[in-house]
């Protein structure tokens, strides 16, 4: 009779190492983030001086691969060892930690449809703020560069924006030989050019003509970027969400089972 009992509750080894696969991936995935990100401090001497995080103006890009490597860290820990042992506190953990995301994302998403002009406003802040720390970090400065590049666009709303930084603004006090200039990632590209001119934004603010780099802001290039590829974000938005329904739903079915079984004993 007991035998037959227990027979009738088990633990489905389908989802279990299911789980446990896909989050042992994410899981390595996090590490690896984790590491190239104390790599990149490491690099900059920010380990050997903890306080220099907190002194850059702007954003350092290293901290986007140590958030999203903790987070991918801690949810394939605890789903990778919640399935593989069975242990219903780290699946529980687990499921809770990824509803709280989901709802995060969905709740900023709705937050930023229905403020759209506050969300703008933020993104204007927020890249004139990076503009004035531009060169203040090699990271900061890549990531700048390769989105003036990637969007043909040249500060949050246009190329004067860049008065805000030390070196390019136009006042008579600047002794730096960038001023009232831009990054070479405003240029324009020259197809005839096979090396990158580093020198092509010299002074060229202060005259008259600036057919020679991208006017447009990078807030309207981002705006314009989404409407035309808005099908393509919302796709990439759904699937996201239905893989994070589908990992709760899974990780509750295991504990279901974990659970019936127990009872069973």
């Amino acid at each position: 009779m007991s035998g037959n009992h227990y027979k009738g509750h088990e633990v489905s080894c389908c989802i279990k190492y299911f789980i446990f696969g896909f989050n042992i991936l994410f899981w390595l995935l996090g590490m690896a983030l984790v590491g190239i990100g104390l790599w990149a401090w490491s690099e900059k001497g920010v380990l050997s001086n903890i306080s220099s995080i907190t002194d850059l103006g702007g954003l350092d890009p290293v901290w986007l691969f140590m958030v999203v490597g903790g987070v991918m860290f801690i949810l394939g820990f605890a789903g990778c060892i919640g399935a593989l042992r069975e242990n219903t506190f780290l699946l529980k953990f687990f499921s809770v930690f990824l509803g709280i995301i989901f709802f995060l994302e969905l709740t900023t998403g709705v937050l930023a449809f229905v403020f759209k002009d506050w969300i703008k406003d933020q993104l204007n802040l927020f890249i004139n703020n990076n503009i004035r720390a531009y060169r203040d970090d090699i990271d900061l400065q890549n990531l700048i560069d390769f989105t003036q590049e990637y969007w043909e666009c040249c500060g949050a709303f246009g190329a004067d924006d860049w008065n805000l930084n030390i070196y390019f603004n136009c006042t008579d006090g600047n002794p730096s030989r960038e001023k009232c200039g831009v990054p070479f990632s405003c240029c324009t590209k020259d197809p005839a050019e096979d090396v990158i001119n580093t020198q092509c934004g010299y002074d060229i603010r202060a005259k008259p003509q600036k057919d020679y780099i991208n006017v447009k802001g990078c807030v309207p290039q981002f705006e314009k970027w989404l409407q035309d590829n808005l099908t393509l974000v919302a796709g990439i938005f759904i699937g996201v969400a239905l893989l994070q329904i589908f990992g709760i739903c899974l990780a509750q079915n295991l504990v279901s089972d974990i659970e019936a079984v127990r009872a069973s004993w």
